[in-house]
């Protein structure tokens, strides 16, 4: 299937591009529902919480706007965007071990270069447990090895489809809010923010602080705000009375996932999410 964007160039949507970085959370399962949302005749593509941005990957937009609160990833993308080889060639020469893993998670980033640092995160991603992104109260990466499943390298292509992609996006590391006071007219913004779920436990820490209800409503105010400029907005959520309570007045829609983040295979369950837009 090919389609043109606004600016006239054609983009292939059934060649999608797998995300290097795994996370938890991500919503590779939900893809196609959540790729159904975009148009190419979009003006910018728009992800405030990037983590593994599997669905810029998906709809590979011809301009975009990547954030996150967490500077490694960021800085690990920026890496990724103009040295793909160099960080796959690096990463494949560390071996994939329990000793090796803590040796590498003992390592301080800021005494690193900029391709140490984003060496570093790479390998840790893909062997940590679960794709777990969490840092202790010094800001300290601390999840253990992945004893039982740990991840892979994926192949260089994949690095160098990734970089290709990462040319069209501007890429940066901050709060939510100020992303989404830059959001205009034509922009399509994906949102998918840690969850706050007051009635069962989910996991909502990936750095020093939490995210709190009062972060949930500030990013109600700023959805109404986005469609009064005219922009599109879709926020997958999980399904819970906090998100229909606060945003009710948008379109939303009930979906199935399977919850990954649990410690043990046994206490994996399925759950609902919901996807809130104001695309009509």
């Amino acid at each position: 299937m090919r389609e043109r964007d606004a600016g006239g160039v054609m983009t292939d949507l059934t060649n999608t591009v797998p995300p290097i970085l795994r996370w938890a959370g991500s919503k590779r399962q939900i893809l196609e529902a959540l790729s159904s949302f975009w148009k190419p005749s979009f003006k910018r593509y728009v992800e405030p919480f990037a983590g593994s941005a599997a669905l810029f990957f998906r709809t590979k937009p011809a301009r975009a706007l990547l954030s996150d609160l967490n500077y490694e990833l960021i800085d690990t993308y920026e890496v990724i965007r103009n040295r793909p080889d160099d960080v796959h060639s690096a990463v494949c020469k560390i071996e994939r071990s329990e000793e090796q893993y803590y040796r590498i998670r003992a390592q301080q980033p800021k005494r690193l270069g900029e391709l140490g640092r984003a060496v570093r995160f790479v390998y840790l991603n893909r062997y940590c447990f679960n794709g777990i992104y969490r840092t202790n109260s010094d800001g300290h990466f601390n999840v253990p090895f992945a004893h039982n499943k740990p991840g892979s390298i994926p192949p260089i292509e994949d690095f160098r489809r990734c970089a290709v992609l990462l040319q069209n996006a501007t890429l940066r590391c901050g709060d939510f809010g100020g992303v989404l006071s830059e959001v205009r007219q034509g922009d399509f913004v994906y949102l998918d923010p840690p969850y706050v779920v007051n009635s069962r436990r989910v996991f909502r820490q990936y750095g020093q602080r939490e995210f709190s209800i009062r972060d949930v409503e500030r990013l109600a105010a700023h959805l109404i705000r986005l469609d009064r400029v005219g922009a599109s907005f879709v926020v997958s959520y999980a399904d819970c009375s906090e998100a229909r309570k606060l945003l009710s007045r948008w379109q939303m829609r009930r979906i199935k996932v399977r919850r990954n983040v649990a410690g043990f295979a046994a206490a994996r369950r399925s759950a609902f999410e919901l996807l809130v837009t104001n695309i009509t």
